[in-house]
Protein backbone atom coordinates (compact mmCIF):
# COMPACT_ATOMS: atom_id res chain seq x y z
CA UNK A 1 0.00 0.00 0.00
CA UNK A 2 1.42 3.40 -0.96
CA UNK A 3 1.79 5.67 2.60
CA UNK A 4 -0.22 9.19 1.67
CA UNK A 5 2.48 11.83 1.23
CA UNK A 6 3.50 9.39 -1.52
CA UNK A 7 0.14 8.72 -2.93
CA UNK A 8 -0.04 12.70 -3.66
CA UNK A 9 3.16 12.97 -5.49
CA UNK A 10 1.84 10.32 -8.11
CA UNK A 11 1.47 11.20 -11.89
CA UNK A 12 -1.72 9.62 -13.63
CA UNK A 13 -0.98 6.88 -15.86
CA UNK A 14 -3.32 5.92 -18.79
CA UNK A 15 -3.57 3.52 -21.61
CA UNK A 16 -2.88 4.66 -25.42
CA UNK A 17 -2.51 1.46 -27.01
CA UNK A 18 -2.67 -2.15 -27.28
CA UNK A 19 -1.71 -5.37 -28.84
CA UNK A 20 -3.14 -9.03 -28.34
CA UNK A 21 -2.07 -12.37 -29.48
CA UNK A 22 -4.48 -15.20 -28.21
CA UNK A 23 -6.43 -18.25 -29.42
CA UNK A 24 -9.51 -16.01 -30.32
CA UNK A 25 -7.68 -14.09 -32.99
CA UNK A 26 -4.44 -12.31 -34.28
CA UNK A 27 -5.07 -9.13 -32.72
CA UNK A 28 -7.01 -6.85 -30.20
CA UNK A 29 -10.53 -6.30 -31.93
CA UNK A 30 -10.80 -9.71 -33.12
CA UNK A 31 -10.20 -11.03 -29.73
CA UNK A 32 -12.64 -8.75 -28.92
CA UNK A 33 -14.94 -9.47 -31.27
CA UNK A 34 -14.77 -13.54 -31.05
CA UNK A 35 -15.59 -12.73 -26.72
CA UNK A 36 -18.70 -10.72 -27.51
CA UNK A 37 -19.63 -13.46 -29.89
CA UNK A 38 -18.92 -15.86 -26.98
CA UNK A 39 -17.40 -17.87 -29.41
CA UNK A 40 -14.03 -20.41 -28.00
CA UNK A 41 -10.54 -20.73 -28.80
CA UNK A 42 -10.04 -24.03 -27.56
CA UNK A 43 -9.56 -27.34 -29.71
CA UNK A 44 -7.93 -30.47 -30.01
CA UNK A 45 -4.00 -29.80 -29.52
CA UNK A 46 -2.37 -30.01 -33.25
CA UNK A 47 1.01 -28.99 -32.57
CA UNK A 48 2.78 -32.36 -31.05
CA UNK A 49 1.61 -35.96 -30.57
CA UNK A 50 -0.91 -36.02 -27.79
CA UNK A 51 -2.10 -39.64 -28.08
CA UNK A 52 -0.43 -40.71 -24.74
CA UNK A 53 -1.60 -37.96 -22.85
CA UNK A 54 -4.84 -37.60 -20.70
CA UNK A 55 -5.49 -33.86 -21.96
CA UNK A 56 -5.64 -33.72 -25.30
CA UNK A 57 -6.20 -30.13 -25.94
CA UNK A 58 -5.15 -26.57 -25.72
CA UNK A 59 -5.70 -22.71 -26.77
CA UNK A 60 -3.37 -22.61 -29.26
CA UNK A 61 -2.56 -19.85 -31.39
CA UNK A 62 -3.95 -20.01 -34.87
CA UNK A 63 -2.10 -18.52 -37.97
CA UNK A 64 0.21 -16.11 -36.58
CA UNK A 65 2.71 -15.31 -38.85
CA UNK A 66 6.23 -14.08 -37.09
CA UNK A 67 7.52 -12.30 -40.51
CA UNK A 68 4.49 -10.07 -40.01
CA UNK A 69 6.60 -8.38 -37.43
CA UNK A 70 10.76 -9.16 -37.78
CA UNK A 71 12.82 -10.10 -40.06
CA UNK A 72 13.36 -13.93 -40.63
CA UNK A 73 17.28 -14.14 -39.23
CA UNK A 74 15.27 -13.03 -35.82
CA UNK A 75 12.28 -15.05 -35.66
CA UNK A 76 14.08 -18.17 -36.48
CA UNK A 77 16.56 -17.67 -33.20
CA UNK A 78 12.97 -16.41 -30.90
CA UNK A 79 10.99 -18.92 -28.92
CA UNK A 80 6.89 -18.67 -30.02
CA UNK A 81 6.31 -16.82 -26.55
CA UNK A 82 8.68 -14.43 -27.28
CA UNK A 83 7.46 -13.67 -31.01
CA UNK A 84 3.56 -13.62 -29.74
CA UNK A 85 5.36 -10.82 -27.58
CA UNK A 86 7.08 -9.21 -30.03
CA UNK A 87 3.80 -9.13 -32.24
CA UNK A 88 1.81 -7.92 -29.48
CA UNK A 89 4.17 -5.05 -28.90
CA UNK A 90 4.57 -3.99 -32.46
CA UNK A 91 0.21 -3.63 -32.91
CA UNK A 92 0.54 -1.36 -28.95
CA UNK A 93 3.05 0.72 -30.33
CA UNK A 94 1.60 1.25 -33.70
CA UNK A 95 -2.11 1.87 -32.14
CA UNK A 96 -0.59 4.30 -29.59
CA UNK A 97 0.98 5.94 -32.66
CA UNK A 98 4.48 6.03 -30.12
CA UNK A 99 7.24 7.31 -32.13
CA UNK A 100 10.46 6.81 -29.90
CA UNK A 101 12.65 9.27 -30.77
CA UNK A 102 16.44 9.93 -29.59
CA UNK A 103 14.38 13.02 -26.69
CA UNK A 104 11.93 10.35 -25.74
CA UNK A 105 13.76 6.73 -25.77
CA UNK A 106 15.54 7.39 -22.71
CA UNK A 107 12.07 8.06 -20.85
CA UNK A 108 10.73 4.59 -22.31
CA UNK A 109 10.60 1.45 -20.64
CA UNK A 110 9.92 -2.36 -21.17
CA UNK A 111 8.49 -4.56 -18.27
CA UNK A 112 6.85 -7.60 -20.61
CA UNK A 113 7.34 -11.14 -18.08
CA UNK A 114 6.24 -14.78 -18.47
CA UNK A 115 4.80 -17.49 -16.19
CA UNK A 116 7.24 -20.14 -18.30
CA UNK A 117 9.41 -18.42 -20.70
CA UNK A 118 11.24 -19.72 -23.96
CA UNK A 119 9.92 -23.22 -22.46
CA UNK A 120 9.84 -25.12 -26.07
CA UNK A 121 13.41 -23.19 -27.47
CA UNK A 122 14.98 -25.23 -24.29
CA UNK A 123 13.12 -27.92 -24.65
CA UNK A 124 14.65 -28.28 -28.58
CA UNK A 125 17.82 -27.01 -26.75
CA UNK A 126 17.99 -30.39 -24.59
CA UNK A 127 17.34 -32.44 -27.28
CA UNK A 128 19.92 -31.37 -29.87
CA UNK A 129 22.48 -31.55 -26.89
CA UNK A 130 21.39 -35.32 -26.45
CA UNK A 131 21.75 -35.74 -30.13
CA UNK A 132 24.21 -33.83 -31.47
CA UNK A 133 26.45 -32.80 -28.60
CA UNK A 134 27.50 -29.31 -27.62
CA UNK A 135 29.16 -27.98 -30.38
CA UNK A 136 25.80 -28.30 -31.97
CA UNK A 137 24.18 -25.27 -29.52
CA UNK A 138 23.89 -22.31 -31.03
CA UNK A 139 25.54 -19.40 -29.16
CA UNK A 140 22.43 -17.58 -28.92
CA UNK A 141 21.15 -20.21 -26.51
CA UNK A 142 21.31 -18.57 -23.75
CA UNK A 143 19.75 -15.47 -24.33
CA UNK A 144 17.07 -16.67 -26.10
CA UNK A 145 15.95 -19.26 -23.94
CA UNK A 146 15.95 -16.68 -20.85
CA UNK A 147 12.60 -15.41 -19.35
CA UNK A 148 14.00 -11.88 -20.24
CA UNK A 149 14.00 -12.38 -23.93
CA UNK A 150 11.27 -11.25 -25.06
CA UNK A 151 11.53 -7.38 -22.75
CA UNK A 152 15.66 -7.22 -24.60
CA UNK A 153 13.87 -8.01 -28.06
CA UNK A 154 11.34 -5.41 -27.61
CA UNK A 155 13.49 -2.91 -26.38
CA UNK A 156 15.82 -3.12 -29.10
CA UNK A 157 12.93 -3.39 -31.58
CA UNK A 158 11.40 -0.33 -30.46
CA UNK A 159 14.94 1.62 -29.28
CA UNK A 160 13.21 1.98 -25.48
CA UNK A 161 16.56 2.74 -23.62
CA UNK A 162 14.93 3.28 -20.09
CA UNK A 163 14.22 0.43 -17.33
CA UNK A 164 13.84 -2.90 -19.28
CA UNK A 165 13.10 -6.05 -17.71
CA UNK A 166 11.10 -9.23 -17.10
CA UNK A 167 9.30 -10.65 -14.32
CA UNK A 168 7.53 -13.83 -13.31
CA UNK A 169 4.34 -14.17 -11.07
CA UNK A 170 3.15 -17.36 -12.42
CA UNK A 171 -1.12 -16.49 -13.63
CA UNK A 172 -0.52 -13.20 -11.88
CA UNK A 173 2.24 -12.55 -14.36
CA UNK A 174 0.62 -9.78 -16.88
CA UNK A 175 -1.31 -8.16 -13.96
CA UNK A 176 1.74 -7.49 -12.48
CA UNK A 177 3.87 -6.25 -15.33
CA UNK A 178 1.17 -3.35 -15.68
CA UNK A 179 0.82 -2.47 -12.02
CA UNK A 180 5.11 -2.52 -11.50
CA UNK A 181 5.04 -0.35 -14.93
CA UNK A 182 2.56 1.90 -13.74
CA UNK A 183 4.40 2.24 -10.67
CA UNK A 184 7.14 3.59 -12.82
CA UNK A 185 5.56 6.10 -14.95
CA UNK A 186 3.53 7.51 -11.61
CA UNK A 187 6.33 8.21 -9.84
CA UNK A 188 8.63 9.32 -11.94
CA UNK A 189 11.05 6.62 -13.38
CA UNK A 190 9.63 6.73 -16.76
CA UNK A 191 6.75 8.32 -19.10
CA UNK A 192 6.20 5.25 -21.63
CA UNK A 193 6.44 1.92 -20.88
CA UNK A 194 5.32 -1.31 -23.14
CA UNK A 195 3.57 -3.60 -20.69
CA UNK A 196 2.36 -7.09 -20.25
CA UNK A 197 3.07 -10.56 -20.57
CA UNK A 198 3.01 -13.64 -23.16
CA UNK A 199 3.44 -17.34 -22.92
CA UNK A 200 3.68 -20.46 -24.82
CA UNK A 201 3.41 -23.22 -22.88
CA UNK A 202 0.31 -25.55 -24.65
CA UNK A 203 3.95 -27.97 -25.26
CA UNK A 204 4.35 -31.61 -24.66
CA UNK A 205 6.13 -31.65 -21.20
CA UNK A 206 3.52 -28.86 -19.75
CA UNK A 207 0.73 -30.69 -20.47
CA UNK A 208 1.73 -33.46 -19.25
CA UNK A 209 2.94 -32.17 -16.11
CA UNK A 210 0.12 -30.24 -15.40
CA UNK A 211 -1.99 -33.45 -16.63
CA UNK A 212 -0.72 -34.94 -14.07
CA UNK A 213 -1.18 -32.83 -11.21
CA UNK A 214 -4.89 -33.07 -12.39
CA UNK A 215 -5.23 -29.38 -12.95
CA UNK A 216 -6.25 -29.22 -16.14
CA UNK A 217 -9.53 -30.45 -17.61
CA UNK A 218 -10.23 -33.92 -19.78
CA UNK A 219 -13.09 -32.73 -21.98
CA UNK A 220 -11.63 -33.82 -24.64
CA UNK A 221 -13.90 -35.28 -27.19
CA UNK A 222 -15.83 -31.45 -26.95
CA UNK A 223 -12.98 -29.42 -26.34
CA UNK A 224 -15.38 -25.89 -26.85
CA UNK A 225 -17.06 -26.79 -23.58
CA UNK A 226 -13.94 -27.83 -21.74
CA UNK A 227 -13.10 -24.47 -20.07
CA UNK A 228 -16.29 -23.80 -17.76
CA UNK A 229 -15.46 -21.19 -14.99
CA UNK A 230 -18.05 -20.82 -12.10
CA UNK A 231 -19.87 -24.00 -13.79
CA UNK A 232 -20.85 -26.61 -11.33
CA UNK A 233 -19.40 -29.38 -13.81
CA UNK A 234 -16.15 -27.50 -13.97
CA UNK A 235 -13.01 -30.14 -14.02
CA UNK A 236 -9.62 -28.29 -14.64
CA UNK A 237 -8.59 -25.27 -16.82
CA UNK A 238 -7.21 -25.56 -20.10
CA UNK A 239 -3.91 -24.44 -21.28
CA UNK A 240 -3.58 -21.40 -23.52
CA UNK A 241 -0.66 -19.44 -25.33
CA UNK A 242 -0.73 -15.71 -26.28
CA UNK A 243 0.13 -12.08 -25.69
CA UNK A 244 -1.18 -9.31 -24.22
CA UNK A 245 0.78 -5.83 -24.40
CA UNK A 246 -0.16 -2.54 -23.39
CA UNK A 247 1.19 1.16 -24.06
CA UNK A 248 1.12 2.99 -20.50
CA UNK A 249 1.89 6.86 -20.90
CA UNK A 250 2.20 9.28 -17.85
CA UNK A 251 -1.60 11.39 -18.48
CA UNK A 252 -0.40 14.99 -19.52
CA UNK A 253 3.11 13.16 -21.88
CA UNK A 254 0.02 11.30 -23.83
CA UNK A 255 -2.67 14.84 -24.04
CA UNK A 256 0.60 16.45 -24.88
CA UNK A 257 0.91 14.12 -28.06
CA UNK A 258 -2.52 14.54 -28.88
CA UNK A 259 -3.39 10.41 -28.94
CA UNK A 260 -6.57 8.60 -27.96
CA UNK A 261 -6.77 7.70 -24.19
CA UNK A 262 -8.47 4.56 -24.05
CA UNK A 263 -8.53 4.20 -20.28
CA UNK A 264 -6.97 5.43 -17.04
CA UNK A 265 -5.03 2.85 -14.66
CA UNK A 266 -6.36 4.04 -11.54
CA UNK A 267 -5.41 0.96 -9.24
CA UNK A 268 -3.09 -2.20 -8.75
CA UNK A 269 -2.10 -4.16 -5.74
CA UNK A 270 -0.39 -7.35 -5.44
CA UNK A 271 0.01 -9.93 -2.33
CA UNK A 272 1.18 -13.36 -1.63
CA UNK A 273 -0.96 -16.50 -0.11
CA UNK A 274 2.17 -17.89 1.80
CA UNK A 275 -0.36 -21.29 1.77
CA UNK A 276 0.57 -23.37 -0.71
CA UNK A 277 2.27 -24.09 -4.17
CA UNK A 278 -0.98 -25.01 -6.19
CA UNK A 279 -4.01 -24.25 -3.99
CA UNK A 280 -5.03 -20.77 -2.90
CA UNK A 281 -5.98 -19.63 0.56
CA UNK A 282 -8.90 -21.63 2.32
CA UNK A 283 -10.38 -18.37 2.94
CA UNK A 284 -8.96 -16.57 -0.26
CA UNK A 285 -7.02 -14.27 2.06
CA UNK A 286 -4.51 -13.02 -0.34
CA UNK A 287 -6.99 -12.44 -2.91
CA UNK A 288 -9.19 -10.76 -0.88
CA UNK A 289 -6.31 -8.58 0.44
CA UNK A 290 -5.33 -7.70 -3.07
CA UNK A 291 -9.05 -6.48 -3.92
CA UNK A 292 -9.17 -4.29 -0.92
CA UNK A 293 -5.57 -2.79 -1.04
CA UNK A 294 -6.36 -2.06 -5.43
CA UNK A 295 -9.58 -0.72 -4.28
CA UNK A 296 -7.28 1.91 -1.74
CA UNK A 297 -4.66 2.44 -4.37
CA UNK A 298 -7.66 3.81 -6.56
CA UNK A 299 -9.07 5.50 -3.65
CA UNK A 300 -12.73 4.33 -4.44
CA UNK A 301 -15.11 1.85 -2.75
CA UNK A 302 -16.51 -1.32 -4.03
CA UNK A 303 -19.75 0.43 -5.26
CA UNK A 304 -17.37 2.09 -7.68
CA UNK A 305 -16.96 -0.98 -9.46
CA UNK A 306 -19.51 -1.48 -12.37
CA UNK A 307 -17.47 -5.01 -13.76
CA UNK A 308 -15.56 -8.01 -12.63
CA UNK A 309 -12.64 -9.85 -15.04
CA UNK A 310 -13.05 -12.50 -12.27
CA UNK A 311 -9.54 -14.85 -12.85
CA UNK A 312 -11.89 -17.55 -13.14
CA UNK A 313 -9.98 -20.57 -14.61
CA UNK A 314 -12.31 -23.29 -14.28
CA UNK A 315 -10.51 -25.34 -11.35
CA UNK A 316 -12.62 -27.01 -8.80
CA UNK A 317 -11.33 -25.12 -5.89
CA UNK A 318 -10.43 -21.84 -7.43
CA UNK A 319 -12.94 -20.34 -8.58
CA UNK A 320 -15.31 -21.34 -5.38
CA UNK A 321 -12.61 -19.53 -3.39
CA UNK A 322 -12.64 -16.47 -5.70
CA UNK A 323 -16.25 -16.30 -5.23
CA UNK A 324 -16.34 -16.69 -2.05
CA UNK A 325 -13.52 -13.53 -1.88
CA UNK A 326 -15.38 -11.44 -4.33
CA UNK A 327 -18.51 -11.76 -2.41
CA UNK A 328 -16.61 -10.21 0.80
CA UNK A 329 -14.40 -7.93 -0.84
CA UNK A 330 -17.56 -6.29 -2.50
CA UNK A 331 -20.18 -7.26 0.15
CA UNK A 332 -23.94 -6.80 -1.72
CA UNK A 333 -22.91 -5.42 -4.45
CA UNK A 334 -21.30 -8.33 -5.81
CA UNK A 335 -24.34 -9.62 -6.59
CA UNK A 336 -25.41 -6.19 -8.67
CA UNK A 337 -22.38 -6.01 -10.94
CA UNK A 338 -21.36 -8.67 -14.00
CA UNK A 339 -18.67 -10.85 -12.92
CA UNK A 340 -17.46 -13.01 -15.94
CA UNK A 341 -14.18 -15.05 -16.84
CA UNK A 342 -13.12 -14.22 -20.50
CA UNK A 343 -10.86 -17.68 -20.17
CA UNK A 344 -14.04 -19.80 -20.91
CA UNK A 345 -13.04 -18.45 -24.36
CA UNK A 346 -9.12 -17.88 -24.53
CA UNK A 347 -8.45 -20.86 -21.99
CA UNK A 348 -5.69 -20.03 -19.25
CA UNK A 349 -2.66 -17.84 -21.06
CA UNK A 350 -0.68 -18.58 -18.06
CA UNK A 351 1.71 -14.96 -18.06
CA UNK A 352 -0.26 -13.89 -20.58
CA UNK A 353 -3.86 -14.01 -19.14
CA UNK A 354 -3.82 -10.66 -16.77
CA UNK A 355 -2.52 -8.18 -19.80
CA UNK A 356 -5.33 -9.14 -22.22
CA UNK A 357 -7.92 -9.08 -19.23
CA UNK A 358 -7.24 -5.60 -18.76
CA UNK A 359 -6.95 -5.36 -22.13
CA UNK A 360 -10.53 -6.72 -22.28
CA UNK A 361 -11.65 -4.05 -19.36
CA UNK A 362 -10.87 -1.28 -21.37
CA UNK A 363 -12.89 -2.69 -24.15
CA UNK A 364 -16.03 -3.70 -21.99
CA UNK A 365 -15.61 0.12 -20.76
CA UNK A 366 -15.38 1.22 -23.97
CA UNK A 367 -18.08 -0.27 -25.60
CA UNK A 368 -20.24 -1.04 -22.39
CA UNK A 369 -20.37 -4.55 -22.87
CA UNK A 370 -19.68 -7.45 -20.79
CA UNK A 371 -18.12 -10.15 -22.37
CA UNK A 372 -20.03 -13.69 -21.35
CA UNK A 373 -18.34 -16.55 -19.54
CA UNK A 374 -19.50 -19.21 -22.24
CA UNK A 375 -20.19 -23.19 -20.89
CA UNK A 376 -21.57 -21.54 -17.56
CA UNK A 377 -25.08 -24.15 -17.53
CA UNK A 378 -25.26 -24.56 -14.05
CA UNK A 379 -23.47 -21.42 -12.10
CA UNK A 380 -22.22 -22.44 -8.82
CA UNK A 381 -23.57 -19.12 -7.21
CA UNK A 382 -27.20 -18.49 -8.57
CA UNK A 383 -26.87 -15.01 -7.04
CA UNK A 384 -24.12 -13.88 -8.84
CA UNK A 385 -24.27 -12.13 -12.74
CA UNK A 386 -21.71 -14.36 -14.06
CA UNK A 387 -22.72 -13.05 -17.43
CA UNK A 388 -23.29 -16.58 -18.65
CA UNK A 389 -23.38 -18.02 -21.81
CA UNK A 390 -24.00 -14.32 -23.76
CA UNK A 391 -22.56 -11.10 -23.51
CA UNK A 392 -24.53 -8.09 -21.63
CA UNK A 393 -25.04 -4.35 -21.98
CA UNK A 394 -23.79 -2.43 -19.34
CA UNK A 395 -22.77 0.81 -18.92
CA UNK A 396 -19.42 0.20 -17.60
CA UNK A 397 -16.74 3.04 -16.10
CA UNK A 398 -14.69 1.28 -13.89
CA UNK A 399 -13.33 -2.14 -14.32
CA UNK A 400 -11.54 -4.75 -12.10
CA UNK A 401 -9.13 -7.38 -13.11
CA UNK A 402 -8.20 -10.20 -11.02
CA UNK A 403 -5.28 -12.64 -11.34
CA UNK A 404 -4.30 -15.67 -8.84
CA UNK A 405 -1.59 -17.49 -9.67
CA UNK A 406 0.56 -20.99 -8.74
CA UNK A 407 2.86 -20.16 -6.03
CA UNK A 408 0.33 -17.99 -3.96
CA UNK A 409 0.61 -14.45 -6.26
CA UNK A 410 -2.30 -12.21 -6.55
CA UNK A 411 -2.19 -9.16 -8.54
CA UNK A 412 -5.02 -6.58 -9.12
CA UNK A 413 -5.76 -3.92 -11.50
CA UNK A 414 -8.57 -1.00 -11.59
CA UNK A 415 -9.19 0.68 -14.92
CA UNK A 416 -11.77 3.26 -15.29
CA UNK A 417 -12.99 5.61 -18.38
CA UNK A 418 -10.69 8.32 -19.23
CA UNK A 419 -11.94 11.78 -17.40
CA UNK A 420 -9.62 14.73 -17.54
CA UNK A 421 -10.61 16.54 -14.71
Amino acid sequence: MVHEPMRRLRRRVVVTGWGAVTPLGLGVEDTWAAMVAGRSGIGAIRSFDVSDLNTRIGGEVRGFDPDVYVPRKVSRRLDLYALYALGAATQAVESAKLEIDEGLADRVGVLVGSGYGAVSYNHTVADTLRAKGPRAISPFAQVAGAIDNAAGEISMRFGARGPSRAQSSACATGTDSLGEAARWIQFGFADVVIAGGADNCVTRCEIAGSGNARALSVRNDEPELASRPFDADRDGFVMSAGAGIMVLEEAEHALARGVPILAELIGYAATSDAHHWTSPHPEGAGAKAAMRAALDDASIEPRALDYVNAHGTSTPVGDEREVHAVREVLGTHATSIPVSSTKSMTGHMIGASGAVEAIVCCLAIRDGIAPPTINCDRPLDTEMNFVACHAQKHDIHVAMSNSFGFGGHNAVVILRRWASA
